[in-house]
């Protein structure tokens, strides 16, 4: 079951800088996530589709599911019809198949690039060398369900501060530049998604609007 002090004490923190929880719910059982959700939590984050599917029949319909994780392109489908954020569009193709698949219900899908700025080659995203041609060939196409409200991006998982600190800067420069270059006239375009359990502290300072936390509230898996 979560740990409602560590909760409330995080949301409190991020209320306090207009920061968004998303709370990683993945492998957490249903009852832990109805938990959460009778403390007044909304937005749950999940990484895997076959997990993500069978809970959102089980829970709440007034709950924003985000899916943080790698995302196949033909898994699209299976949760076209009720996501509300996905966290990691990393190809135009990804991009595409969004918009085709939220089409088919007359729904529109807010989706953030990821970029890849971590030294882990395990992690996902558009490296910083490539996202302009990327972006540029993204506004090329004229998507009206896939909605491009900002990005993502992951720091290396390290105790160093120093490095951390210096890759969520490169996430925010990142964002501005697009902002400028790519989307001036877009309003939507304003979320940073970036901060997790053991470096949302350093993500807040460096500009973040969005933290995807979860062993700090459900404890680890």
């Amino acid at each position: 079951m979560p740990n409602s002090e560590n909760y409330f004490s995080i949301q409190s923190e991020l209320r306090d800088n207009d920061v968004e929880l998303i709370t990683v719910s993945k492998t957490k059982s249903v009852a832990s996530i109805q938990s959460l959700y009778n403390l007044g939590q909304r937005s749950f984050g999940e990484n895997y589709v076959q997990e993500l599917t069978q809970k959102q029949k089980e829970l709440p319909v007034d709950i924003q599911w985000h899916y943080i994780g790698h995302l196949q392109t033909n898994k699209v489908k299976y949760i076209a019809q009720f996501v509300h954020t996905i966290h990691a569009i990393d190809s135009l193709k990804l991009l595409i198949e969004v918009d085709k698949q939220a089409k088919k219900f007359n729904r529109k899908i807010n989706c953030l690039i990821q970029v890849h700025v971590a030294d882990e080659e395990t992690k996902f995203g558009i490296s910083i060398n490539e996202i302009d041609k990327v972006v540029a060939e993204i506004c090329q196409h004229n998507f009206k369900f896939a909605c491009i409200t900002g990005i993502m991006g992951m720091a290396t998982n390290t105790d160093d501060t120093q490095k951390i600190t210096g890759e969520f800067e490169l996430i925010k420069k990142c964002f501005k530049h697009l902002k400028e270059k790519f989307f001036q006239e877009n309003r939507s375009f304003r979320q940073i998604s970036m901060g997790m359990s053991s470096d949302y502290k350093l993500a807040i300072k460096n500009g973040s609007t969005m933290v995807r936390i979860g062993s700090l509230i459900f404890g680890e898996r």
